[in-house]
């Protein structure tokens, strides 16, 4: 069964010496314009720190600073920023120990939240003894084939875990939260929370599925909707009414023939799962009867996220001599590594288990 597996015992610790990510842009740079593109290196510091350092440095707003997306705090990681082409000669003076200007280019625009391609990672993880190499291999295997789902990681809910807490006190009337960012970050907490249960919900579904037909219809299910999912090779089940993208980004549509659970399965497309709130497409027929446990009204624009991912593994190595175990891999942008390395680890993390 996929990603059904018992947990593993390896350890990863998340610095800059076992975790790397450098963001791949979503388009060439034009080589002129009045932006000045920067490809940073940085260690141990977040990308709104590294953002407010060069602020501070160049005495301009940060909100004068482009950049297509956070990265972690934890780790080295390489990420491009845009700054006013003008700023060219102080920048070039620019001197600071975790932050590191790496290389330069020019375009006509400026960076924004979004404008990134993918994310490509280094992760090492150790005390791997050679058993658990050789069931990480076969699994890294599967989802080379099939996929994985694409949870929201641990980072998204706070340092504490609680932050889709506090998100839904604030829509539920019980908090009030001035500052708009942190109250948008909240909600959208909250928004991940419900998103990651509706994608377990659905995991544990597309098992219940390999029952046998008889058993099946015992517990419920219609003889249609059964034909409709065994004729399914993929692990992960669509269902009648799921929203799909073509896959990484594309229009959304309806699931409506078995044919399209084919392009799934070729990773042309994939299905989404939603974020609740206002001007967003939900799904309709069975799909939607599991979907809208997990919808509720919320003051905010909604959204729909991809819910299984295809990661691009570049490189796999075993050192037995060290007990590593190393990874190179490409994940479309919004993904995590971290739950790449938590699914391998203990997939039951996700599931409620």
């Amino acid at each position: 069964m996929f990603l059904s597996h018992t947990p593993l015992n390896f350890h990863f610790n998340k610095n800059s010496d076992n975790f790397f990510v450098e963001e791949i842009p979503l388009y060439p740079f034009a080589h002129t314009g009045e932006w000045l593109m920067l490809k940073v290196r940085k260690k141990d510091t977040t990308t709104p720190e590294m953002i407010k350092t060069f602020a501070k440095y160049l005495n301009i707003s940060p909100q004068t600073i482009g950049y297509a997306g956070l990265k972690d705090k934890d780790g080295l990681t390489v990420q491009w920023i845009s700054i006013p082409r003008k700023y060219r000669n102080e920048i070039n003076k620019f001197n600071d120990k975790k932050i590191k200007i790496v290389e330069q280019d020019l375009h006509r625009n400026k960076l924004k939240i979004g404008h990134l391609k993918a994310n490509k990672f280094f992760v090492r993880l150790k005390k791997v003894t050679p058993t658990t190499a050789k069931i990480l291999f076969s699994l890294i295997k599967d989802i080379k084939t099939y996929g994985m789902p694409n949870f929201f990681g641990d980072q998204r809910f706070g340092k504490y875990g609680n932050n889709f807490e506090e998100g839904k006190k604030i829509i539920e009337g019980e908090k009030f939260v001035k500052n708009k960012r942190l109250n948008k970050l909240l909600i959208s907490a909250y928004q991940a929370k419900l998103f990651n249960e509706w994608l377990g919900e659905r995991i544990k579904l597309s098992r219940i599925f390999e029952l046998k037909e008889n058993e099946l219809k015992a517990l419920g299910y219609e003889k249609e909707l059964i034909k409709f999912v065994k004729n399914q090779k993929h692990p992960f089940k669509l269902l009648p009414g799921d929203v799909m993208s073509h896959y990484p980004l594309g229009k959304l549509f309806y699931l409506e023939n078995i044919e399209d659970t084919e392009r799934f399965l070729k990773k042309e497309i994939s299905i989404t799962g939603l974020l609740p709130g206002k001007k967003v497409l939900r799904a309709k027929d069975f799909a939607r009867s599991i979907e809208e446990k997990y919808d509720e009204l919320i003051p905010a624009n909604g959204d729909r996220r991809i819910a299984w991912i295809f990661p691009e593994f570049i490189e796999l190595n075993y050192n037995k001599d060290r007990a590593w175990f190393e990874m190179s891999f490409i994940l479309p942008k919004g993904a995590y590594a971290t739950v790449l390395i938590d699914l391998l680890k203990n997939p039951k993390k996700f599931l409620g288990e």
